[in-house]
């Protein structure tokens, strides 16, 4: 054989190699590519620069539409924007491209629970929970919690956040619903035990010096109710609420 052909035959079988491992390569710079403008679509929305954030975003899934954390923060976005609808589809395929994804349940979750579709939504918290990789699972039990709680269900959302406690007994997302869950229950002493355990983690928000409000009113201690009060009129003055209440313990 010629060295001419020795070497055209050599050229083929490396023209060869370079395309069938091309598309490999071209598969993994459209991930790092997808990763690389999603990290910086948080970073601006993060600065509330939404315009370019959603670009860097919309540049991301059309690297790689099935990259689930571009479609989560395109649903975070959207709804940070007001729209909705864009909002829930994006979310919507972050769960087709990631089924059991911590992070991706749980925010459809929490998204779901915050437009009033409560109905059936635990699902998505529990696979969340059961993902081994996801590091937080006290924040999808507590939304679980809260869910619940604002559905009316007093039992279902006091499991839930004794677990999300179980696994963080300092996380505030539970402590107050837990809170407000005992107060409805009528367990007056026991709902002003999780506030004082929410005050000693958290900030004070107006949900909460209501809470407090009334549960020392029921208490019958309107020393401490008044300080409540005091300072719900002085931090939220347009609270209805607290206008409306007069000094006296609102149900």
């Amino acid at each position: 054989m010629s060295i001419r052909n020795l070497c055209m035959i050599l050229l083929s079988v490396a023209f060869i190699a370079a395309c069938s491992s091309s598309p490999k390569k071209s598969e993994d710079d459209k991930r790092k590519a997808a990763k690389t403008n999603t990290a910086l679509g948080r970073q601006y929305m993060e600065r509330g620069q939404y315009e370019i954030s959603l670009e860097r975003l919309k540049r991301a899934v059309a690297f790689d539409k099935t990259y689930a954390p571009a479609h989560t923060m395109l649903g975070v976005l959207y709804e940070t924007i007001g729209e909705l609808e864009e909002a829930e589809k994006e979310y919507q395929l972050a769960v087709r491209y990631d089924p059991k994804g911590g992070d991706v349940n749980n925010n459809y979750g929490a998204f779901l629970c915050s437009v009033g579709k409560r109905d059936n939504v635990d699902q998505y918290f529990l696979t969340a929970v059961k993902d081994p990789f996801y590091n937080t699972p006290e924040i999808a039990l507590s939304n679980a919690g809260s869910c619940a709680l604002a559905r009316g269900d007093l039992d279902k959302a006091e499991s839930f956040l004794r677990q999300s406690l179980d696994y963080d007994d300092k996380n505030g997302a539970a402590l107050l619903p837990m809170a407000e869950v005992s107060y409805r229950q009528g367990s007056y002493l026991r709902a002003r035990a999780f506030l004082q355990r929410y005050e000693s983690v958290g900030q004070s928000t107006e949900d909460s010096l209501l809470l407090g409000f009334r549960t020392e009113s029921r208490l019958g201690d309107q020393k401490s109710a008044e300080r409540y009060r005091s300072e719900l009129l002085q931090n939220y003055p347009g609270s209805i609420q607290a206008e409306s209440n007069g000094g006296r313990e609102q149900q």
